[in-house]
């Protein structure tokens, strides 16, 4: 795969501007709210899955261009749940940036921005699949009725339909969020426990 990042992001500068009124670490989704309530990231696709996934490149792609744009006077951190600017890069800048080099190469390649849906829904399900082993050791097992109740799906739901809930509830009940709810959060992550097998 070929790096193919000559096309500049124009979510950068927005970005920018939005990291440094922070004054502290942003999450991603909270950059991504805040540049759709300015207008400038609306849904870029009917599909829901490319949408979120073409939303995310765009991010993704802008934030790792403007970490190339800001070296070597600043170091932008660039981590889902912790993105910083920092007025000093690391000392060995290579080795920071080979930290995350598969990632980067990965959203600096325009190509990628036109994934097909397949893909997407197979790395979306290895994501939730990934971020529920990571706090599977922190719940108990509920049984398949009230796994039900807590996804509020009929028992005939699809296989389909139980992992569109799971991702709904995991995303709106995130702890992280501005109106997260850990405790429902972990009632969902014991039902998707339960339900995706």
């Amino acid at each position: 795969m070929t790096m193919n990042h000559h096309i500049e992001n124009p979510l950068i500068w927005p970005l920018l501007t939005l990291i440094k009124e922070a004054q502290e670490s942003c999450q991603i989704h909270h950059l991504a709210s805040e540049l759709q309530k300015k207008g400038l990231l609306n849904d870029l696709d009917n599909d829901p899955n490319k949408a979120l996934f073409k939303r995310n490149f765009l991010l993704m792609n802008a934030l790792y261009q403007l970490q190339e744009i800001l070296l070597p006077a600043q170091w932008l951190q660039v981590e889902v749940m912790n993105i910083l600017l920092l007025e000093h890069p690391p000392t060995n800048i290579a080795i920071a940036l080979d930290k995350e080099g598969a990632l980067r190469r990965y959203y600096l390649d325009w190509h990628n921005f036109e994934t097909n849906a397949d893909e997407i829904e197979a790395m979306l399900t290895g994501f939730w699949d990934r971020y529920h082993q990571t706090i599977t050791p922190a719940i108990n097992s509920i049984d398949k009725a009230n796994a039900f109740k807590v996804f509020g799906l009929n028992h005939d739901a699809s296989p389909q339909q139980i992992r569109q809930q799971w991702r709904r509830l995991a995303l709106e009940l995130h702890p992280d969020r501005t109106n997260g709810n850990k405790e429902k959060f972990l009632k969902a992550c014991e039902a998707w426990q339960v339900l995706k097998e």
